[in-house]
C-alpha cells in the first residue's frame, strides 16, 4: 500500500460497464523524502475512490492485482484502489 494525496477528480464520458457510477480521483503519491517533509512527490495516477475522499485528503492506496481484489470474485478493470483515508502521519527513522 501506497499514500498519496487526492489533488482532483476524474469525469469520464464513457465508461466501461462494470465499473459504472464508479468515482475516481486524481492522487500524487508520497516518496519516504515527501512524507518527512509533508510534500506529495510522485508521478499522478488515477485511483478508485468509494470512501468520498476529498481535495487534499491523504488516502493509502494499493496498485496492480491488489487493487482489483475487492471486487472478487468479480473482475474489473482497476489498477489502483482506495482502501482508506489517512487521519495523521508520523514518520519516525
Amino acid at each position: 500500500m501506497r499514500v498519496g494525496e487526492v489533488i482532483g477528480t476524474v469525469t469520464l464520458s464513457r465508461v466501461h460497464p462494470t465499473m459504472a457510477g464508479a468515482r475516481w480521483v486524481i492522487a500524487v503519491p508520497f516518496s519516504l523524502a515527501g512524507l518527512r517533509a509533508g510534500q506529495a512527490d510522485g508521478e499522478d495516477l488515477v485511483v478508485f475512490d468509494s470512501l468520498g475522499a476529498g481535495i487534499g485528503s491523504k488516502i493509502g492506496f494499493s496498485e496492480g492485482g491488489e487493487a482489483a481484489a475487492p471486487f472478487y470474485p468479480e473482475k474489473r478493470p482497476v489498477d489502483a484502489y482506495a482502501a482508506c483515508i489517512v487521519d495523521q502521519i508520523d514518520v519516525h527513522d
